[in-house]
């Protein structure tokens, strides 16, 4: 018996939920191949079933979950002597961690999605409450491994919030306890850039979006960037860009 919740879609930023709901399947009953087009998660309560995915199935039991990316080719099918009862919630929004293991060994997220369907009694509220439950199962995602921290994520987030400080390479690298070599050669494996690189091109961005747009001057273009010495900025910024502050501002207002 097919139970499902219609969960009205709140445009929230982050994870907005789509859908939930549970079902107790007859055997052998199946879905797809086929496709969605957001994320779907289905946490098995009790029975087993089949998940397969990029042509690999896999034994789905009690106390994991399998995952549908976004136009994914999927199919799944309970299992014809003890098929599966599960809950599924569905959702859009930016990731807060890499979401690429076709079946989750996590138990813990049980009390989660059993949590979920208490949301059949709201009104309002519903979707800002399962809201928080994806938050939740996401944290739990997120200290599955501890002491493997994400170092590449923290030094863009530190670079996005504090490139107009002046912070430097070599300080982002302290701050994570990493070698500034290491922390280079990780940064690269992952975005195709050194790290020097990644801020430079930040912060030449982010003056080229101050001159050109709000119509600052090269000199409040270069402060409000990390650079005290306009020099300096004039320099990199012509490296960058191929022409100087002004001639790229006189270039662009021509257009």
């Amino acid at each position: 018996m097919n139970l499902s919740e219609i969960i009205i879609d709140e445009h929230y930023g982050g994870l907005n939920p789509m859908q939930l709901g549970h079902e107790r399947c007859e055997p052998g009953h199946s879905y797809g191949p086929a496709v969605r087009t957001h994320w779907l998660l289905h946490y098995v309560v009790s029975g087993c079933g089949y998940f397969t995915k990029e042509g690999k199935t896999h034994l789905v039991s009690p106390g994991e979950t399998f995952v549908i990316a976004p136009y994914e080719e999927t199919y799944y099918e309970a299992d014809t002597e003890n098929p599966w009862h599960y809950i599924w919630i569905g959702f859009t929004g930016e990731l807060p961690c890499e979401l690429n293991i076709p079946v989750l060994h996590k138990p813990e997220l049980g009390d989660i999605f059993t949590d979920a369907l208490g949301c059949k009694a709201m009104n309002r509220g519903k979707s800002a409450f399962l809201a928080g439950k994806l938050w939740q199962i996401f944290a739990c995602l997120l200290e599955e491994n501890p002491a493997e921290q994400d170092y590449i994520s923290q030094a863009i987030h530190c670079m996005k919030l504090e490139y107009a400080d002046g912070i430097s390479v070599a300080e982002i690298a302290k701050r994570l306890n990493l070698n500034r070599s290491y922390f280079s050669v990780l940064f690269k494996e992952r975005t195709g850039q050194t790290p020097q690189e990644y801020l430079t091109a930040l912060r030449m961005e982010k003056a080229i979006e101050l001159m050109t747009q709000h119509g600052k001057s090269p000199s409040i273009a270069a402060v409000s960037t990390g650079y005290s010495d306009i020099y300096n900025f004039s320099r990199m910024f012509k490296r960058y860009t191929g022409l100087s502050p002004r001639v790229y501002i006189q270039q662009k207002s021509r257009h």
